[in-house]
């Protein structure tokens, strides 16, 4: 298992002792008929990434991992969960539960870091990538979360493993989850964002070396005797970071967001998330030396979007733009088995032919 995970998901370090393998967008949007939606992209750039959903049901005995093995926190699953894993199915990197509490993890290397593990904690110990797994297996509110996680130590499976949480409840709040030192932060995202490193509270005041920025276009300026005029339309944003380093995501989805329309439905603000975060596929080519990347479509191996109001999942891959959606309303999670299946049934992008009437 640690040997799966260090090659498989942590290896990330070793492209040049950095985290561009490793990068997350996320966006929130409300529907004008009051429906929440939470949406992110998750990037893998070394290769195609093991990915899954996973249907667990009410009543599931889990079990954590530790550094030392399948010996952590034992715990009982109170609610039906759907999530989309990394690398091992036990790993849900988003997902919702059947209460509509959503949550997800975003990788924030060298910024946070965890309590020491020490094996005679086992029995309270939870590792970072299946707190998610936790945390909607146990709770139904934003509320609950803050007041059970003192009850565990989290740890890291390796060094390189650090994470930090997206939670949502479907009345439109979301928090952010860090730990720094060993101890847990909890920050209300009124901004409705996150990406990587550095932490949450820097990215927000990042935003204010963008205040010039703004929808629509520039005004015509005077200078000196010259009248300077924008080239073409969107002036008003000129100035706004296109890399894809974790900061300038955060100031582009902040403002996407905060200037797209409001939509009338769920399903509508579903598809204005995915078109929100088309923006941020990142090129495989940008991620490696030229003529080092891996064989596959993008860096961007999958987004998703979770209707929390509707309790509903959506996503799609870089292998199959096909949105496909997970109803949880459809699961009598009682009876459901606990199950998984690959995102993709095959990595091939279906094509519709179009015929042409003679």
């Amino acid at each position: 298992m640690k040997r799966m995970i260090t090659n498989l998901l942590l290896g990330a370090a070793a492209c040049g002792g950095t985290f561009q393998a490793i990068a997350c967008t996320g966006i929130a949007l409300t529907a004008a008929d009051g429906a929440y939606v939470q949406a992110r992209t998750i990037e893998w750039a070394l290769g195609p990434l093991p990915s899954e959903y996973v249907i667990i049901p009410r009543g599931e005995r889990l079990r954590s991992f530790t550094p030392t093995g399948a010996n952590g926190l034992r715990f009982m699953t109170k609610y039906g969960v759907v999530g989309l894993t990394v690398v091992m199915r036990d790993f849900i990197a988003e997902g919702i539960n059947e209460a509509g509490l959503s949550a997800g993890l975003f990788f924030f290397p060298r910024y946070g870091g965890y309590e020491p593990y020490e094996p005679e904690q086992n029995d309270r110990t939870l590792a970072d990538l299946q707190v998610t797994a936790w945390i909607l297996s146990q709770c139904a509110t934003i509320d609950e979360v803050k007041a059970a996680i003192g009850s565990v130590r989290i740890v890291g499976l390796e060094r390189t493993s650090v994470v930090h949480w997206r939670i949502g409840e479907p009345s439109g709040r979301q928090v952010v989850l860090e730990i720094v030192d060993g101890v847990p932060h909890f920050y209300e995202n009124e901004a409705g964002v996150l990406t990587n490193a550095p932490g949450f509270e820097w990215q927000l005041t990042n935003l204010n070396n963008y205040v010039n920025l703004r929808p629509g276009d520039a005004p015509a300026q005077k200078l000196g005797g010259a009248t300077l005029l924008p080239f073409g339309g969107n002036s008003g944003f000129l100035g706004i970071p296109g890399d894809a380093t974790p900061p300038s995501r955060f100031v582009r989805a902040a403002f996407y967001r905060a200037t797209a329309p409001q939509r009338a439905t769920a399903f509508d603000t579903v598809q204005q998330c995915f078109h929100l975060l088309n923006n941020f596929d990142v090129p495989v080519g940008i991620e490696h030396p030229e003529g080092e990347a891996p064989d596959i479509p993008s860096a961007t191996q999958w987004t998703s979007a979770i209707d929390l109001t509707n309790r509903k999942v959506y996503y799609k891959t870089a292998y199959n733009n096909t949105i496909r959606c997970i109803d949880l309303a459809e699961i009598d999670f009682a009876k459901v088995k606990y199950q998984f299946r690959p995102l993709d049934k095959e990595r091939i992008q279906p094509v519709e032919k179009i015929v042409v009437v003679q």
